[in-house]
């Protein structure tokens, strides 16, 4: 049974490889080793051996919940080799498994946030007045968030003098692997989901509900070598094509 975190750095971040060396190595969390059949011959049909291995990290580690990411990989594997007669091959099988906490007891504060997305509100923007007249109110349930329970909230486009093609949600991983010597953060996608088609009507509520997918997200971790964050992205595609994207932070908690 292994248990191991593996990092990877993107391609921007090749250059930087010889600083992360010792950090970029799987960081092993598990492993045990153990025979549960004696050697013989195993009988015609079919021969159910039941087994059990102590779900334990090694030294001070942590056993992190299962995580599916693009530079962060948390991975929990059972091997069975059955060794066979010199004739024959060795037949060798993996399957994963899934660590997942149990919920927290402990109530935490969901921290509401209420949002106006404008030219005003906007940054990284060289010209403002580039930016079509417009004006997006809404309300974030929680940011502080179980990842067992769907995101939710509102919005409402207030008015537009450009014709509105799209609302939608997106769901983003940010990624951080390092050491002391730096490191390297990488934000990348993980699910786009569209709230909104058209030129919705001004002043009408329309609601936010989001499930979070269970292998590609997990509670907010923050270690030593690397790091995995969640952001949302409310992104409004006008009818010209033109892009505006508001970012929100959030943290992911099982309780």
């Amino acid at each position: 049974m292994e248990g191991a975190v593996g990092l990877q750095l993107s391609a921007k971040s090749v250059g930087l490889f010889e600083a992360f060396y010792n950090s970029v190595k799987p960081i092993q969390l598990l492993n045990y080793t153990m025979d549960i059949q004696k050697p013989g011959r195993l009988p015609s049909g079919r021969t159910e051996i039941p087994f059990e291995v102590p779900l334990k990290a090694k030294g001070n580690k942590v056993l992190y919940e299962t995580y599916h990411g693009v530079f962060v990989n948390i991975q929990y594997v059972i091997k069975v080799d059955m060794k066979r007669s010199l004739l024959n091959k060795d037949v060798q099988k993996q399957c994963e498994f899934i660590v997942e906490y149990k919920e927290q007891k402990e109530k935490v504060q969901p921290n509401p946030h209420k949002f106006i997305i404008s030219p005003d509100t906007l940054l990284n923007i060289k010209e403002k007045g580039s930016v079509p007249k417009f004006k997006i109110a809404g309300k974030l349930n929680a940011t502080n968030c179980s990842i067992s329970k769907p995101f939710t909230g509102q919005l409402m486009v207030e008015h537009s003098h450009t014709p509105i093609k799209s609302i939608e949600l997106q769901l983003v991983r940010v990624e951080t692997c390092g050491c002391a010597e730096g490191y390297a953060k990488d934000a990348t996608e993980i699910q786009n989901i569209q709230v909104a088609d058209g030129d919705v009507c001004r002043g009408i509520v329309i609601p936010i509900y989001m499930l979070f997918p269970r292998l590609f997200t997990c509670p907010t971790l923050t270690t030593n070598n690397f790091k995995v964050e969640f952001e949302i992205n409310i992104v409004i595609i006008f009818q010209d094509d033109r892009l505006v994207t508001e970012n929100f932070p959030i943290k992911l908690l099982r309780h």
